[in-house]
């Protein structure tokens, strides 16, 4: 059952910083502050950096998805986990009960990522961590009459991601060719966002907001809409050819609190998450 298009309800240009070496430059996609309208993702970060920026560190309660833009990406877990991530792979981490990972750059490579944070509901938080890499050449690629589409996870097209996330996303990477026009179907009740990593598109039908690259754009969702509803996002390429990656999920609708590494339901459980690390009952280093 289709209930109407979807539009672009809020939208902004990222702006960036410069932390310093190793860490090369920074920005917020989905700036952490409003976290409880992106329900459920909780932030999206977008960053280049050196090796020796993201050494050991733990996590707990949440999920992560790091798609890797350029260079190469080294991911290492104290479970004994090693892989080597190139432009267009994803990997898939759910942190659950505790996760303790490295995620640097190979050798004196400047790595570019983009990071979102995707929330787990209470009752998977205390679930076993995991990781998964999605390769590019895995993740199906449907072609279309104006350009292409790349399932990540999720449905579209009649084709599946291979993503195994244990909150069900959609992860989408849509080109248009110049001036060419597509309309995706989405489940009504997810929120989700955009986010433009080349040229230039228009999103929605009356009241179209146009983005360009480094903008993201917040989808317009039915949140009351039944799980089996669907409605359209229209997306036209402007005059050059572009690029955009789609991010949908169903919200959780949970008390959410967050700090540093640590996502979970109340400040309690937080506090427990950092009495756990630092008796180290989230393992050895990495």
């Amino acid at each position: 059952m289709k209930t109407g298009n979807r539009l672009i309800r809020d939208h902004w240009k990222v702006q960036y910083k410069n932390p310093g070496y190793p860490h090369v430059q920074q920005g917020w996609i989905l700036p952490p502050d409003r976290m409880r309208e992106y329900d459920p993702f909780i932030l999206m970060a977008d960053d280049w950096f050196k090796r020796g920026t993201f050494s050991d560190h733990p996590h707990r309660g949440f999920q992560t998805i790091t798609y890797v833009v350029d260079g190469r990406l080294e991911h290492t877990d104290n479970q004994g986990g090693h892989s080597v991530l190139h432009a267009g792979d994803v990997q898939y981490m759910n942190a659950g009960s505790g996760a303790r990972h490295a995620e640097e750059a190979v050798d004196e490579d400047v790595i570019h990522t983009l990071q979102l944070w995707l929330n787990l509901p209470k009752s998977l938080k205390q679930t076993k961590s995991s990781y998964q890499n999605v390769l590019l050449e895995e993740a199906p690629w449907v072609e279309l009459k104006g350009g292409s589409l790349r399932v990540y996870s999720g449905s579209a097209e009649g084709v599946t991601g291979p993503m195994n996330s244990l909150v069900p996303i959609n992860m989408f990477e849509l080109y248009l060719r110049a001036g060419e026009r597509y309309s995706l179907e989405l489940p009504a009740n997810h929120n989700g966002h955009v986010y433009m990593l080349q040229g230039e598109m228009t999103f929605g039908g009356e009241g179209a907001v146009t983005l360009r690259k480094t903008e993201v754009g917040l989808l317009s969702y039915d949140g009351g809409a039944d799980d089996g509803a669907v409605n359209t996002l229209e997306i036209t390429a402007a005059q050059e050819r572009s690029r955009v990656l789609i991010y949908t999920g169903k919200p959780i609708g949970e008390p959410i609190v967050a700090r540093g590494p640590f996502v979970m339901n109340t400040e309690e459980e937080i506090v427990e998450a950092f009495e756990d690390f630092r008796a180290g009952r989230f393992g050895g280093r990495v």
